[in-house]
């Protein structure tokens, strides 16, 4: 689906160019020159989950490019009342220019790009958090001054971040390797995925020990050991990930002057460790504030004529 925003679907050169251009509308942004992109476009913001840097940064971001977001919650709408999602995304279709959705469910997002005839970016799901990561392609690289043979690390749960992780940076040309508990594997289509790209060459590593996934890492990723809808598991879940902390002796396995990235918000104490988020808190809240910056290349992308590769 060409105006769907999927990760698995877009090539290398896809993100690059989302990447290239989010590079310029950040330094745009902070020269102080308006590009008013989406000038008189509305974007319909479906939110069934909470958020801080989703919300803001695409509501702040599509006001930025000229246009108008409309934050929308089950209260707004009557997918509250049990309208089904077909027939929300055949009428918004008629008033809007472009939706974002932050669901649990990745057939909503499915569902709502099938029935409807506009781009729809997925603002997160249990399967996958795109946005996310190409905020993060988008730091590791300006750090870097490149992602091909950059190795990246994740420790923790191979929920959606994890998902997204890998797929982005395997795509990207990037070594990824991961550790998570057992029973918290990431989903079975990212796994094939990456199989698929380690038969043409990738480098691509799993396992369930946490200093395997940090070994000689250049950026090691982490995130929250309990994602929204999974508070009853917190006991249990902060029990299985006893040992994937990343503290000072997990970071000793990387190469030295590792990058950090988090995804926010944090726990301290649980997944990470008060004194690395502190010690490497300019990487983490550039990467928060690189969300604006890689959602107004996604927006621009998809919603201007100007721009059509995906």
């Amino acid at each position: 689906m060409k105006h769907l925003l999927k990760l698995l679907d877009c090539s290398k050169d896809d993100i690059v160019s989302i990447l290239d251009l989010a590079d310029q509308l950040k330094y745009e942004k902070q020269h102080h020159i308006a590009h008013r992109i989406l000038e008189g476009k509305s974007l319909g913001m479906i939110f069934q989950k909470p958020s801080t840097r989703t919300r803001v940064s695409f509501e702040a971001g599509m006001y930025q490019l000229g246009g108008q977001p409309m934050f929308l919650t089950n209260r707004d709408l009557q997918i509250g009342r049990g309208e089904p999602m077909q027939d929300t995304a055949r009428a918004l279709s008629r008033y809007l220019d472009g939706i974002v959705i932050r669901t649990y469910d990745q057939k909503e997002v499915e569902t709502l790009a099938g029935y409807g005839s506009i781009p729809v970016i997925n603002g997160l799901t249990n399967f996958a958090h795109p946005c996310q990561v190409l905020a993060d392609l988008m730091t590791i690289r300006e750090h870097f001054a490149q992602l091909e043979g950059i190795k990246m690390g994740f420790v923790g749960d191979g929920f959606n971040m994890c998902n997204s992780l890998i797929v982005g940076c395997l795509k990207a040309g990037m070594e990824v390797s991961v550790a998570t508990p057992v029973g918290y594997e990431p989903h079975a289509d990212v796994l094939a995925f990456a199989e698929q790209m380690k038969a043409e060459g990738a480098k691509f590593d799993i396992s369930h020990d946490p200093r395997q996934a940090a070994d000689g890492v250049d950026v090691l990723i982490t995130d929250a050991w309990t994602g929204m809808g999974q508070e009853e598991e917190a006991e249990q879940r902060r029990h299985d990930f006893a040992g994937f902390t990343v503290d000072h002796d997990l970071l000793a396995c990387c190469k030295e002057g590792v990058m950090v990235q988090h995804c926010m918000p944090a726990y301290r104490g649980e997944e990470i460790s008060a004194e690395v988020l502190e010690e490497h808190a300019d990487e983490i809240f550039e990467e928060a504030e690189n969300r604006l910056h890689a959602q107004k290349a996604v927006l621009v992308t998809l919603m201007s004529e100007k721009y059509e590769i995906l």
